[in-house]
């Protein structure tokens, strides 16, 4: 007589446990621009975020004796930003479940939580090429040596993007400038301000003028072999979360499986347009056969 196997409902919650345990560990270690842009939550009942700013005001030389005559005008300007949900279904069929292997669900797991990394990622990318007005720094067929490095930097300083400006471009970008460099700079601390384990593993080792350079393979090729990494400050650009990840499961009896479904409520959005800017380098594979 055949033996009869049965997926339990207990079988079920370890080996989820054991999917999203690894999605978790996975997104967070696995999406180096949320790290390095500032964090907003929305409280209960509320929908929106709307932060005021100031516009810059200027003092002047005061005469004893004088009333002072110039005011000030407060200049209130806002941004607001709303949530929108993201998530993706995992589907467990009955025989993985009998299975019961573990490295199986922490193979599910690892995919989920690459894929929301990338997901969260990719958003916060999509924003380069609108901060600053619009204006690129950088263009198409050139490469981050250090001499453009270093003048992105100025730019970015002279035009005040702030105290805690960081750079962040692909891989193959950041390789040219290593090689302009070498390992001279790789002994320098990493900012107190960067150095958590969501970004320190992101950091190309390199820094000028007490800027960190990070990495970020998930930056595309948007002219030829050029795409856009950014310089920023970490005010420049937000995340804004509605409502922490949600797992809910469903049982569909027609496809003998459960329904694993993830989601999470959240929006990246521009906090300040004039506190970074687009760069825009070379990123095409450099050869590897140089004799």
């Amino acid at each position: 007589m055949a033996s009869v196997q049965t997926s339990t409902s207990g079988n079920l919650q370890n080996m989820s446990r054991i999917m999203l345990t690894s999605a978790r560990y996975t997104e967070e270690h696995n999406a180096p621009m949320v790290g390095l842009i500032e964090k907003f939550n929305l409280k209960k009942g509320e929908y929106q975020l709307t932060i005021p700013k100031v516009g810059q005001m200027d003092a002047e030389d005061l005469v004893e004796g004088r009333d002072m005559i110039d005011s000030e005008d407060i200049d209130v300007s806002t941004v607001t930003a709303t949530t929108a949900e993201v998530g993706l279904k995992v589907i467990i069929t009955d025989t993985l479940l009998q299975q019961n292997n573990e490295d199986v669900f922490k193979i599910i797991g690892r995919q989920m939580g690459e894929a929301m990394a990338r997901k969260k990622d990719t958003d916060i990318i999509a924003l380069f090429p609108t901060l600053n007005g619009g204006t690129k720094l950088g263009n198409d067929n050139i490469n981050l040596t250090l001499a453009n490095a270093s003048a992105i930097i100025a730019n970015a300083k002279a035009d005040q993007f702030g105290n805690d400006i960081y750079v962040v471009h692909h891989p193959n970008a950041l390789w040219k400038l290593a090689t302009d460099i070498g390992n001279t700079l790789a002994t320098y601390p990493l900012p107190d301000a960067f150095n958590k384990p969501a970004v320190k593993d992101y950091w190309t080792g390199i820094k000028l003028s007490g800027v960190p350079f990070f990495e970020d393979g998930n930056i595309q090729t948007v002219t030829d072999n050029s795409g856009y990494g950014v310089i920023a400050d970490k005010t420049a650009m937000g995340h804004l979360a509605a409502r922490a990840r949600r797992e809910e499961r469903d049982r569909d009896i027609s496809l003998r499986a459960h329904e694993v479904v993830v989601t999470e409520d959240y929006a990246v959005f521009e906090v300040d347009d004039t506190r970074g800017a687009a760069i825009q380098y070379e990123i095409g594979n450099p050869t590897t056969t140089n004799a």
